[in-house]
Order: C-alpha cells, then structure tokens, then sequence
C-alpha cells in the first residue's frame, strides 16, 4: 500500500513537471515561432496517427496533419494555458479538421492505391512510394479496414469518443480534455457510440 501512494505521488510529481516544462515551451513558441518547432516533434505522431484513424487514409491524414499544425501555429497567439497538455488543444483542431473534410466531402470514398494505377512506378517520387507503401499495409489489416467503415457511419461526435478510447488508447480524464467535455459526458457518448456500433455490426453480420 505504501509503495502504492508513493508511485502514484512520483507520478503526481513528474506529471507536473513536465505540464511546467511543456507550459514554459509554449510561451516560448509564442514570442518566437522557431520554438514551435519542438511542440511539433513532440506531438506530430501523436496527431498524425489520430487522424490516420479517423480516415483510415496515409495520404489524408499527412495533408490534415498538416493543416493541423499550420493552424495551430497561426492561432498560438489565441491558446491559453489552462493546466492541460498542449496536445488536448491540438486533438481539436485535428478533430475539427477531420470533421470539416468530411462536412464538405460527404460521399468521400478514397482509394488512395488505385490513385497511382495511371502512373509508371519510374514516375513516382520518393515521397508517392513511401505513402504507397503505407497504404499498402493499412489496406491488409482487414479487420481495422471494416471497422473503420462502420465508424465512419456514426456522427462524429461518436467518432471522436470511439478513436480516442479505443484506438489512441486514451484515458476519460484525457478525453474530457482534448474535447472540452466533463467525464461524465464522456462516459455517455462512449456508452452510446459502443451500443449504435454493435447495431451496425449486428446488421453486417445478419446480411
């Protein structure tokens, strides 16, 4: 029990420590934009593959990654700390982005593979083979290919929960967070995207 509360205090401790050093490079980043750069490695991948798993698309989520962080670079002057990891404002821009593609494309259905059918493979940059390739390995994982499809049918909001938790592997507290939502609703819209998933699951499997 002892070794227990003393964990969970050395936990406490660093957790602190490191939302005090992340807070310092923020405001850092605010006065000079070179020092973006470092709140850009430290969470690109963390962006990067969120958004890979609401689209379920390589070439996608670079461009909406992208836009992520441009916008956050341009809106740094606007964020404001409030003892939160950085990341939980940068998840909403993601999910906004995210979001917003899909409001302005409804009946997007990307196969991202065939978009290279027409070009010679001499012709394709190191920069094509490397999103190809990629495609190519997200394309063979079958079973997250059809989950995908099937929480690409929820509304959004849905979305958001089921990747955070389930994908990105996501804490509630860390949830309510990136999402600007208290734990209890968290908890809600989880209970309800889990039970419209298992219905859309449920007709998949009787058709």
């Amino acid at each position: 029990m002892m070794e227990d509360r003393q964990s969970t205090s050395i936990r406490a401790a660093r957790g602190a420590r490191d939302l005090a050093e992340e807070k310092a490079l923020v405001q850092r980043a605010q006065k000079d934009p070179a020092a973006f750069g470092k709140l850009f490695d430290r969470y690109y991948d963390d962006i990067h593959n969120y958004i890979i798993h609401r689209t379920a698309n390589i070439a996608l989520a670079q461009e909406l990654t992208s836009n992520t962080f441009y916008k956050a670079l341009n809106k740094l002057w606007m964020f404001r700390w409030k003892g939160v990891p950085f990341s939980a404002w940068l998840y909403r821009i993601a999910s906004n982005e995210v979001n917003g593609f899909y409001r302005k494309y409804k009946q997007f259905h990307l196969h991202p593979i065939e978009d290279y059918d027409e070009k010679l493979i001499d012709e394709l940059t190191e920069a094509d083979r490397e999103i190809l390739a990629a495609e190519e390995q997200l394309a063979n994982d079958v079973m997250f290919v059809e989950l995908h499809k099937c929480i690409a049918t929820l509304k959004p909001r849905y979305q958001e929960v089921i990747t955070l938790r389930f994908f990105e592997g996501r804490k509630i507290a860390e949830i309510a967070s990136i999402l600007g939502k208290s734990e209890g609703t968290v908890k809600s819209l989880l209970h309800r995207s889990i039970a419209k998933l298992r219905e859309i699951l449920d007709k998949k499997e009787q058709a």
